[in-house]
């Protein structure tokens, strides 16, 4: 008998949101998990599954009951003819990487944090970058997929394929998603090559950069001029590193985090501070080289409100430098550094932010100093504004303003997904509050 846990509260990695369910649940087995689910049918409660916790929006919070997977989390196939590995919904990547380690093998391509579950990196569209590479559910082949009344659904290419389709970014709302087959690669090793440049270099050669580098993106520092360009690229050469506590936590940590609060005082510091730290770590060139899931994660260290859209890449140019003269024409929006600009290879996903084009992630950032909230809303909403005026959607776990009525202008198969929907969950048993923005 599974059993639930009242007075849990549930908070998000960047504390910007949170709730009280009614029960939590950590479930250890399929059948445990089918018994939260005939409990709150029997009692007509609304179920949230939570994984890591990181997405820095609503999307997993709940009043109802929440399902907690991290006791589901083994590996439990690997088949090294195929490179293909099954897993239980709740592992962690970051608990993955020395398994697949140890076979040999890999996943092609990975998000910023690893401390996120199966099941949720594919639910929410997490992304990284690369033209080449898709979002992560990309490498998603089969999936099983537990339904409201109970039923087990075995998804991919083949058998189910249109609630494969849906089921890949599943935004929670579909049922609960038990195990993921991952399509792997070998095992190999990324040279991350970082130098800066200027706003203007890499807009007017964004093409050559894109074809010069596999996992390409860029970080521009608002109120300037200054980018840093990084290039992330298959190597041979041993594990080497550039990074240095003083620089990256002393600097780049403590006095940035101590200059962000001292310019919630001061806000004009802002654009002081985004081209100091430009100066001093990101002037010159940098390399580090080690197995490529050391190489796509890094610490995120500061808690933080984040935008980010996806938008046709073709598009890029004229995002970045309306945003760019928005912050000229208004002194008084500042704006942290860095904002990331990201590439993704389109999808056939329906609720994919790349669904049917390669796309550009813009990520926007305003950082808590001290846990501080700074003002923001002049910034977020100027950005969402050229975001849809360029025909952006935006990334499904961070927070945005939009309702049904934006997502069916901008998913073409959007009505595709709600009738799949409505008929796996008729009652909406798996939808909170967020999600009925987005369906209602």
């Amino acid at each position: 008998m599974v059993h639930g846990y009242k007075g849990v509260k549930f908070q998000n990695w960047a504390r910007t949101y949170g709730c009280c369910p009614e029960m939590y649940f950590q479930p250890t087995s399929v059948e445990e998990v089918r018994e939260v689910l005939a409990l709150a049918r029997q009692q007509n409660k609304r179920v949230k599954v939570v994984g890591g916790g990181h997405s820095p929006s609503d999307i997993a919070c709940t009043d109802g009951f929440m399902i907690h997977m991290g006791k589901m989390n083994r590996v439990l196939k690997v088949d090294t003819e195929k490179k293909q590995v099954t897993v239980e919904a709740g592992i962690l990547l970051a608990d993955l990487h020395p398994q697949l380690d140890k076979h040999g093998l890999a996943l092609s391509n990975l998000g910023a944090v690893s401390d996120v579950t199966a099941g949720g990196v594919i639910g929410s569209g997490t992304h990284n970058t690369g033209i080449k590479h898709g979002i992560l559910a990309t490498q998603v082949v089969a999936l099983t997929l537990l339904t409201a009344n109970g039923t087990i659904l075995e998804c991919s290419e083949s058998s189910n394929a249109e609630v494969f389709q849906a089921a890949r970014v599943h935004l929670g709302c579909l049922g609960v998603i038990l195990t993921v087959t991952l399509q792997c690669v070998p095992q190999f090793h990324l040279q991350e090559t970082t130098f800066p440049s200027t706003l203007k270099e890499v807009l007017d050669n964004l093409d050559s950069h894109l074809k010069k580098s596999e996992y390409f993106r860029f970080l521009w520092f608002p109120h300037s001029e200054n980018v840093s360009v990084i290039y992330q690229d298959h190597t041979n050469k041993p594990p080497s590193s550039s990074a240095n506590w003083f620089w990256d936590y002393a600097i780049g940590f403590y006095l940035l985090e101590f200059l962000l609060w001292i310019s919630t005082f001061l806000p004009g510091l802002v654009g002081w501070i985004n081209r100091f730290f430009f100066w001093l770590l990101f002037n010159g060139k940098k390399e580090n080289c080690n197995l490529s899931h050391k190489i796509f994660t890094y610490e995120c260290r500061f808690k933080q409100h984040v935008q980010d859209w996806a938008i046709p890449r073709e598009k890029t140019k004229e995002a970045l430098l309306e945003l760019k003269a928005m912050l000229e024409a208004n002194p008084k929006v500042v704006a942290h550094y860095p904002v990331e600009v990201r590439f993704t290879r389109g999808d056939d996903i329906l609720l994919s932010p790349c669904f049917q084009r390669d796309s550009c992630y813009m990520n926007i950032i305003m950082y808590r100093p001290y846990g501080k909230d700074v003002p923001r809303l002049d910034y977020w909403l100027a950005y969402e504004t050229i975001m849809k005026k360029v025909g952006g959607r935006p990334h499904w776990a961070k927070a945005h303003n939009c309702t049904r009525k934006d997502f069916e202008k901008m998913y073409p198969a959007f009505q595709r997904f709600c009738a799949i929907r409505e008929k796996l969950d008729p009652t909406g048993m798996f939808l909170n509050a967020y999600l009925e923005k987005v369906f209602y």
